[in-house]
Protein backbone atom coordinates (compact mmCIF):
# COMPACT_ATOMS: atom_id res chain seq x y z
CA UNK A 1 0.00 0.00 0.00
CA UNK A 2 1.78 3.28 -1.15
CA UNK A 3 1.89 6.01 2.40
CA UNK A 4 0.37 9.33 2.21
CA UNK A 5 3.71 10.34 2.72
CA UNK A 6 4.87 8.97 -0.59
CA UNK A 7 2.21 10.19 -2.72
CA UNK A 8 2.59 13.49 -1.94
CA UNK A 9 5.79 13.32 -2.46
CA UNK A 10 5.51 12.27 -5.86
CA UNK A 11 3.09 14.35 -6.92
CA UNK A 12 5.12 17.53 -5.81
CA UNK A 13 8.23 15.81 -7.67
CA UNK A 14 6.16 15.81 -10.24
CA UNK A 15 4.62 19.22 -10.50
CA UNK A 16 8.00 20.75 -8.81
CA UNK A 17 9.32 21.94 -12.07
CA UNK A 18 6.58 23.61 -13.10
CA UNK A 19 6.52 26.35 -10.82
CA UNK A 20 2.71 28.47 -9.26
CA UNK A 21 -0.59 27.79 -11.55
CA UNK A 22 1.21 26.36 -14.60
CA UNK A 23 -0.02 25.66 -18.15
CA UNK A 24 -3.27 24.25 -18.02
CA UNK A 25 -2.89 21.78 -21.19
CA UNK A 26 0.57 20.67 -19.54
CA UNK A 27 -0.88 19.98 -16.23
CA UNK A 28 -3.46 17.78 -17.40
CA UNK A 29 -1.37 15.66 -19.35
CA UNK A 30 1.26 15.52 -16.35
CA UNK A 31 -2.41 14.24 -14.44
CA UNK A 32 -2.55 11.80 -16.70
CA UNK A 33 0.58 10.17 -17.64
CA UNK A 34 0.65 9.94 -13.47
CA UNK A 35 -1.98 8.19 -13.26
CA UNK A 36 -3.70 10.04 -11.21
CA UNK A 37 -7.18 9.90 -12.56
CA UNK A 38 -7.47 5.80 -11.92
CA UNK A 39 -6.06 6.31 -8.27
CA UNK A 40 -9.84 5.77 -6.83
CA UNK A 41 -11.01 3.32 -9.37
CA UNK A 42 -11.89 -0.07 -8.50
CA UNK A 43 -8.81 -2.73 -9.55
CA UNK A 44 -11.23 -4.51 -11.96
CA UNK A 45 -12.23 -1.81 -13.70
CA UNK A 46 -8.15 -0.94 -14.71
CA UNK A 47 -7.02 1.14 -11.48
CA UNK A 48 -5.44 1.34 -8.40
CA UNK A 49 -8.00 0.79 -6.04
CA UNK A 50 -6.77 3.42 -3.83
CA UNK A 51 -9.02 5.59 -0.86
CA UNK A 52 -10.04 8.97 0.07
CA UNK A 53 -6.32 9.62 2.07
CA UNK A 54 -5.03 8.97 -1.39
CA UNK A 55 -7.01 11.25 -3.26
CA UNK A 56 -6.90 14.06 -0.46
CA UNK A 57 -2.86 13.91 -0.78
CA UNK A 58 -2.72 14.08 -4.55
CA UNK A 59 -5.29 17.60 -4.09
CA UNK A 60 -2.88 18.75 -1.29
CA UNK A 61 0.00 18.47 -3.38
CA UNK A 62 -2.80 20.42 -6.72
CA UNK A 63 -3.46 23.08 -4.34
CA UNK A 64 0.03 23.90 -3.11
CA UNK A 65 0.76 24.46 -6.97
CA UNK A 66 -2.38 26.07 -7.78
CA UNK A 67 -2.76 23.59 -10.55
CA UNK A 68 -4.99 25.06 -12.76
CA UNK A 69 -8.05 22.93 -14.82
CA UNK A 70 -10.42 20.62 -13.67
CA UNK A 71 -8.61 17.88 -11.76
CA UNK A 72 -11.19 17.94 -9.00
CA UNK A 73 -14.51 17.46 -11.46
CA UNK A 74 -13.08 14.70 -13.44
CA UNK A 75 -11.99 13.05 -10.51
CA UNK A 76 -15.34 13.61 -9.46
CA UNK A 77 -16.83 12.23 -12.60
CA UNK A 78 -14.91 9.09 -12.49
CA UNK A 79 -15.79 7.74 -9.35
CA UNK A 80 -19.74 8.38 -10.11
CA UNK A 81 -19.27 6.11 -12.86
CA UNK A 82 -17.28 3.68 -11.40
CA UNK A 83 -19.95 3.19 -8.26
CA UNK A 84 -23.28 3.47 -10.49
CA UNK A 85 -25.03 0.99 -11.67
CA UNK A 86 -23.87 -0.58 -15.21
CA UNK A 87 -25.09 0.55 -18.34
CA UNK A 88 -24.06 0.36 -21.84
CA UNK A 89 -20.43 1.55 -22.63
CA UNK A 90 -20.17 2.15 -19.06
CA UNK A 91 -16.44 0.50 -19.68
CA UNK A 92 -15.11 2.22 -22.31
CA UNK A 93 -16.63 5.70 -20.54
CA UNK A 94 -14.41 4.72 -17.54
CA UNK A 95 -11.69 3.72 -19.69
CA UNK A 96 -11.62 7.03 -21.74
CA UNK A 97 -12.19 8.89 -18.37
CA UNK A 98 -9.29 7.65 -16.65
CA UNK A 99 -6.76 8.38 -19.98
CA UNK A 100 -7.98 12.35 -19.58
CA UNK A 101 -10.71 12.65 -22.11
CA UNK A 102 -12.84 15.36 -20.51
CA UNK A 103 -16.16 14.70 -18.65
CA UNK A 104 -17.84 17.72 -17.77
CA UNK A 105 -19.36 17.76 -14.13
CA UNK A 106 -21.02 19.62 -11.59
CA UNK A 107 -23.31 19.51 -8.36
CA UNK A 108 -25.10 23.43 -9.49
CA UNK A 109 -28.03 23.00 -10.85
CA UNK A 110 -30.07 25.78 -12.25
CA UNK A 111 -33.22 23.92 -13.93
CA UNK A 112 -33.90 21.61 -16.49
CA UNK A 113 -31.37 21.42 -18.81
CA UNK A 114 -28.69 24.11 -17.52
CA UNK A 115 -25.89 23.62 -15.21
CA UNK A 116 -24.09 26.48 -13.30
CA UNK A 117 -20.30 26.61 -12.41
CA UNK A 118 -18.83 23.83 -14.82
CA UNK A 119 -15.20 23.64 -15.12
CA UNK A 120 -13.69 23.88 -18.30
CA UNK A 121 -17.03 22.77 -19.75
CA UNK A 122 -15.76 24.15 -23.53
CA UNK A 123 -13.09 21.64 -23.16
CA UNK A 124 -15.46 18.56 -23.14
CA UNK A 125 -18.20 16.89 -25.60
CA UNK A 126 -20.42 16.02 -22.47
CA UNK A 127 -21.99 16.21 -19.36
CA UNK A 128 -22.20 14.01 -16.08
CA UNK A 129 -25.59 15.30 -14.75
CA UNK A 130 -25.55 14.29 -11.08
CA UNK A 131 -28.35 15.16 -9.01
CA UNK A 132 -30.45 13.21 -5.69
CA UNK A 133 -33.37 12.28 -7.84
CA UNK A 134 -31.37 11.17 -11.17
CA UNK A 135 -27.49 10.41 -12.88
CA UNK A 136 -27.75 10.83 -16.18
CA UNK A 137 -24.95 11.62 -19.08
CA UNK A 138 -25.85 14.51 -21.74
CA UNK A 139 -24.08 16.19 -24.70
CA UNK A 140 -23.23 19.49 -23.80
CA UNK A 141 -25.13 22.02 -26.36
CA UNK A 142 -23.87 25.38 -25.15
CA UNK A 143 -21.01 26.48 -22.80
CA UNK A 144 -20.57 30.08 -21.59
CA UNK A 145 -18.01 31.79 -19.76
CA UNK A 146 -18.69 32.98 -16.45
CA UNK A 147 -15.91 35.27 -15.23
CA UNK A 148 -14.30 34.58 -11.91
CA UNK A 149 -12.09 36.44 -10.20
CA UNK A 150 -9.58 33.31 -9.61
CA UNK A 151 -7.67 33.19 -12.76
CA UNK A 152 -6.98 29.18 -12.17
CA UNK A 153 -9.39 28.01 -12.95
CA UNK A 154 -12.21 28.67 -15.85
CA UNK A 155 -15.85 27.79 -14.71
CA UNK A 156 -18.96 27.99 -17.47
CA UNK A 157 -22.88 27.90 -17.51
CA UNK A 158 -23.78 24.63 -19.53
CA UNK A 159 -27.00 23.58 -21.70
CA UNK A 160 -27.23 19.94 -21.77
CA UNK A 161 -29.26 18.29 -24.79
CA UNK A 162 -31.09 14.97 -24.33
CA UNK A 163 -30.15 12.57 -21.47
CA UNK A 164 -29.12 9.11 -21.16
CA UNK A 165 -30.40 8.43 -17.52
CA UNK A 166 -27.78 6.18 -15.65
CA UNK A 167 -29.26 5.91 -12.45
CA UNK A 168 -32.39 6.88 -10.46
CA UNK A 169 -34.07 6.39 -6.82
CA UNK A 170 -31.71 5.21 -3.88
CA UNK A 171 -28.98 4.70 -6.80
CA UNK A 172 -29.08 8.21 -7.88
CA UNK A 173 -29.60 9.72 -4.34
CA UNK A 174 -26.02 7.35 -2.81
CA UNK A 175 -24.05 8.66 -6.10
CA UNK A 176 -25.46 12.46 -5.37
CA UNK A 177 -24.13 11.92 -1.95
CA UNK A 178 -20.76 10.42 -2.80
CA UNK A 179 -20.09 13.13 -5.53
CA UNK A 180 -20.38 15.97 -2.98
CA UNK A 181 -18.29 13.75 -0.66
CA UNK A 182 -15.58 13.43 -3.17
CA UNK A 183 -15.74 17.26 -4.07
CA UNK A 184 -16.09 18.55 -0.10
CA UNK A 185 -12.63 16.49 0.23
CA UNK A 186 -10.94 17.46 -2.90
CA UNK A 187 -11.76 21.31 -1.65
CA UNK A 188 -10.61 20.97 1.89
CA UNK A 189 -7.19 19.29 0.74
CA UNK A 190 -7.03 21.96 -2.34
CA UNK A 191 -7.23 24.69 0.57
CA UNK A 192 -4.85 23.17 2.86
CA UNK A 193 -2.10 22.86 0.51
CA UNK A 194 -2.34 26.12 -0.79
CA UNK A 195 -2.68 27.49 2.53
CA UNK A 196 0.79 25.84 3.60
CA UNK A 197 2.21 27.18 0.09
CA UNK A 198 0.90 30.40 0.83
CA UNK A 199 2.86 30.21 4.77
CA UNK A 200 5.90 29.10 3.35
CA UNK A 201 5.99 31.97 0.99
CA UNK A 202 5.45 34.34 3.51
CA UNK A 203 8.08 33.01 5.89
CA UNK A 204 10.71 33.15 3.42
CA UNK A 205 10.14 36.80 2.62
CA UNK A 206 9.92 37.77 6.10
CA UNK A 207 13.50 35.75 6.59
CA UNK A 208 15.06 38.24 3.34
CA UNK A 209 12.75 41.42 3.61
CA UNK A 210 14.90 44.07 6.05
CA UNK A 211 13.49 46.73 7.68
CA UNK A 212 15.78 49.09 10.20
CA UNK A 213 18.66 46.75 9.41
CA UNK A 214 17.00 43.63 10.40
CA UNK A 215 14.79 40.75 9.16
CA UNK A 216 11.10 41.39 9.78
CA UNK A 217 11.57 37.68 11.15
CA UNK A 218 12.99 38.97 13.83
CA UNK A 219 9.89 41.42 14.82
CA UNK A 220 7.68 39.73 17.25
CA UNK A 221 4.39 41.33 16.13
CA UNK A 222 4.91 39.38 12.98
CA UNK A 223 6.18 36.08 14.56
CA UNK A 224 3.01 36.01 16.51
CA UNK A 225 0.81 36.51 12.92
CA UNK A 226 3.03 33.77 11.60
CA UNK A 227 1.96 31.36 14.56
CA UNK A 228 -1.40 31.76 14.08
CA UNK A 229 -1.52 31.12 10.39
CA UNK A 230 0.86 28.13 11.39
CA UNK A 231 -1.93 27.25 13.60
CA UNK A 232 -5.02 27.40 11.31
CA UNK A 233 -3.06 25.44 8.80
CA UNK A 234 -2.05 22.63 11.30
CA UNK A 235 -5.75 22.44 12.77
CA UNK A 236 -7.15 22.00 8.91
CA UNK A 237 -4.10 19.38 8.32
CA UNK A 238 -5.35 17.70 11.18
CA UNK A 239 -8.78 17.49 10.70
CA UNK A 240 -8.77 16.58 7.32
CA UNK A 241 -6.29 13.62 7.99
CA UNK A 242 -9.14 12.26 10.48
CA UNK A 243 -11.76 12.62 7.94
CA UNK A 244 -10.26 10.24 5.13
CA UNK A 245 -11.27 7.14 6.37
CA UNK A 246 -15.00 5.12 6.30
CA UNK A 247 -18.33 6.08 7.62
CA UNK A 248 -17.34 9.81 7.50
CA UNK A 249 -20.94 11.87 7.02
CA UNK A 250 -21.39 14.57 4.47
CA UNK A 251 -22.18 16.52 7.40
CA UNK A 252 -18.80 16.05 8.50
CA UNK A 253 -16.91 16.55 5.57
CA UNK A 254 -18.78 20.12 4.88
CA UNK A 255 -17.42 20.85 8.03
CA UNK A 256 -13.96 20.22 7.15
CA UNK A 257 -13.98 22.10 3.79
CA UNK A 258 -15.66 25.20 5.73
CA UNK A 259 -12.50 25.13 8.40
CA UNK A 260 -10.74 24.58 5.66
CA UNK A 261 -11.42 27.06 3.55
CA UNK A 262 -11.93 29.57 6.03
CA UNK A 263 -8.30 29.19 6.90
CA UNK A 264 -6.68 29.35 3.76
CA UNK A 265 -8.50 32.81 3.45
CA UNK A 266 -7.03 33.60 7.04
CA UNK A 267 -3.75 32.68 5.89
CA UNK A 268 -4.12 34.17 1.88
CA UNK A 269 -4.97 37.79 3.32
CA UNK A 270 -2.28 37.50 6.22
CA UNK A 271 -0.10 36.64 3.47
CA UNK A 272 -1.25 40.06 1.23
CA UNK A 273 -0.08 42.09 4.39
CA UNK A 274 2.85 40.59 5.33
CA UNK A 275 4.21 40.89 1.99
CA UNK A 276 3.11 44.88 2.33
CA UNK A 277 3.44 46.59 -1.24
CA UNK A 278 4.68 44.19 -3.20
CA UNK A 279 1.86 41.43 -1.94
CA UNK A 280 -0.96 43.70 -3.45
CA UNK A 281 1.16 43.98 -7.17
CA UNK A 282 -0.39 41.70 -9.82
CA UNK A 283 3.39 40.63 -10.58
CA UNK A 284 3.61 38.80 -7.43
CA UNK A 285 1.71 35.31 -6.85
CA UNK A 286 0.15 36.61 -3.38
CA UNK A 287 -2.90 37.33 -4.93
CA UNK A 288 -3.11 34.10 -6.79
CA UNK A 289 -3.87 32.55 -3.62
CA UNK A 290 -6.38 35.41 -2.23
CA UNK A 291 -8.26 34.55 -5.58
CA UNK A 292 -8.22 30.82 -4.97
CA UNK A 293 -9.21 31.08 -1.72
CA UNK A 294 -12.49 32.92 -2.12
CA UNK A 295 -13.43 30.06 -5.09
CA UNK A 296 -12.89 27.50 -2.78
CA UNK A 297 -14.63 28.77 -0.06
CA UNK A 298 -17.99 29.64 -2.18
CA UNK A 299 -17.89 26.27 -4.34
CA UNK A 300 -19.88 23.24 -3.11
CA UNK A 301 -21.99 25.08 -0.45
CA UNK A 302 -20.37 28.17 1.54
CA UNK A 303 -19.48 28.33 5.51
CA UNK A 304 -22.99 29.11 5.84
CA UNK A 305 -24.47 26.20 4.43
CA UNK A 306 -22.10 24.28 6.17
CA UNK A 307 -22.07 25.44 9.32
CA UNK A 308 -26.11 25.17 9.11
CA UNK A 309 -25.76 21.48 8.47
CA UNK A 310 -23.38 21.31 10.62
CA UNK A 311 -25.72 23.10 13.62
CA UNK A 312 -28.59 20.87 12.69
CA UNK A 313 -26.47 17.44 13.28
CA UNK A 314 -25.98 18.75 16.89
CA UNK A 315 -29.08 19.45 17.74
CA UNK A 316 -30.70 16.24 15.99
CA UNK A 317 -28.04 14.19 18.27
CA UNK A 318 -28.92 15.82 21.83
CA UNK A 319 -33.00 15.41 20.99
Amino acid sequence: MISREELRDSARKGLGSDGLMPDATQSWDRLVEMGWFVMALPEEDGGLGLGAEALASVHVELGRALMPGAAIAQMAAIEVLAAAPDFAGRADLLASAAGGERIAFSLEAQGAGSLAWVPDADLAGQMLVVSADRIALAPIVSATHRATWDMSRRLFDVAVGDETVIATGADAARLHERAQATVLLALAADSVGAAEAALEMSVEYLKTRRQFDRPLALFQALKHRVADMRIAVSAAEALLWSRTGDGVSLADLGSLKAYACAAFLHVAEETVQLHGGIGLTVEHPCHLFLKRAFLNAALCGDADHWNAQAGRKSLLATT
